[in-house]
């Protein structure tokens, strides 16, 4: 009894709505995919209660009967983005195929959504169903991979980060001054200015300014981390 006393409450231990009360209109699922569709379009910011009602034609209150706070409505909207990504595919290749895989569909979705690495960046440790399905998937991934489940762990943490820093790197791409070619450029010029020969001989070293390919450099850069971590 304790244990369960303790434990942490979520949006998803209680019931969608209480059981009194005028018959349900809506359900959280609807006014999830509603909030999604705010976010998309106005940002994360936009996203309140009272905004929310309005989209919905109706009154904050009624909302509340669904969902405890705008809180509980980010947890909401960030599961129904992790389920989003297919787990049923049965994995190809070996671990570290299937994992770049998963990844990338991550990664898609985040550049889908791309108020959610602001979102991830304020949120708690608060999991969905979604979110612990895609855990779970993940770590059956490794099953066959070396290392601990600790450095297992780890290396879904450090896949994670790589994710949003690559969504993120993705949406600036979409700005001429600050998408790759632009900060190659940018670092090229001050490198020439001969205050800086270690960067300077780094660039000559590597030739071509980095790629543009986003998709590309993500799966490299994890092909390389990803069995340094759990060798």
């Amino acid at each position: 009894m304790a244990d369960h006393e303790t434990r942490p409450t979520t949006v998803w231990s209680r019931p969608e709505r209480g059981a009194r009360g005028p018959a349900p209109e809506r359900s959280r699922p609807q006014i999830t995919e509603a909030a999604l569709a705010l976010a998309d379009t106005e940002g994360l910011a936009a996203v309140s209660m009272r905004a929310l009602a309005q989209r919905l034609g109706t009154g904050p209150a009624s909302l509340y009967r669904y969902v405890g706070s705008r809180d509980e409505l980010l947890d909401l909207m960030a599961d129904a983005v992790a389920g989003e990504l297919d787990l049923c595919a049965a994995p190809e290749g070996d671990w570290l195929d299937a994992l770049v895989g998963l990844a990338l569909q991550s990664k898609a979705a985040h550049v889908r959504h791309p108020w959610l690495a602001e979102l991830n960046d304020r949120r708690g440790e608060v999991l969905g169903p979604h979110a612990i399905d895609y855990l779970d998937h993940a770590l059956g991934i490794l099953a066959p991979a070396p290392g601990t489940s600790g450095r297992k762990l780890e290396a879904l943490g450090l896949l994670g980060g790589m994710v949003t820093l690559f969504a993120r790197r993705e949406a600036a791409a979409t700005t001429a001054d600050t998408g790759p070619a632009a900060r190659a450029a940018h670092l090229a010029a001050a490198a020439t200015e001969g205050r800086h020969p270690h960067l300077l001989a780094a660039l000559a070293a590597a030739g071509a300014p980095p790629s543009a390919d986003q998709d590309a450099l993500f799966e490299r850069l994890l092909r390389r981390l990803l069995p340094a971590m759990l060798g």
